[in-house]
């Protein structure tokens, strides 16, 4: 076989394995990296951006159930990799004097400044 023709087939198939590699490095393994579809727990849950979702979870349910919760802070959160990004609070609010957590679940696609709320329920306590 020429050099050439050689050097070509090793790159085929370098492409072809590669991703199969990548994929496997990623999350392919228990225990691995992070996998499109699967929820991830939010490392810092103070993070200005996770706040900001969580506030507007909060001002987005006060529109539709014309409520007037005051959203206090996240508790817990997860993240799931989709065509953008699912975060599922849990919220901690207030409604008067009465407290109160929420499960919420906003799906965000920051490239097209795009949010919506796509849940609120009640978290049992």
């Amino acid at each position: 076989m020429e050099p050439q023709k050689k050097h070509c087939l090793y790159f085929l198939l370098t492409l072809m394995i590669l991703p199969i590699y990548a994929s496997t490095a990623l999350g392919g393994k228990r225990g691995g990296g992070v996998l499109v579809g699967g929820w991830q727990p939010i490392k810092n849950i103070t993070e200005p951006h996770v706040k900001e979702i969580g506030e507007y979870a909060v001002e987005e349910y006060n529109k539709e159930s014309k409520s007037q919760l005051k959203f206090v802070s996240v508790v817990k959160g997860e993240t799931q990799l989709v065509t953008g990004t699912n975060y599922r609070l849990i919220l901690a609010t207030k409604d008067g004097a009465l407290a109160k957590n929420y499960q919420a679940v906003v799906w965000e696609k920051v490239w097209e400044h795009f949010r919506n709320l796509t849940s609120f329920t009640p978290v049992k306590a």
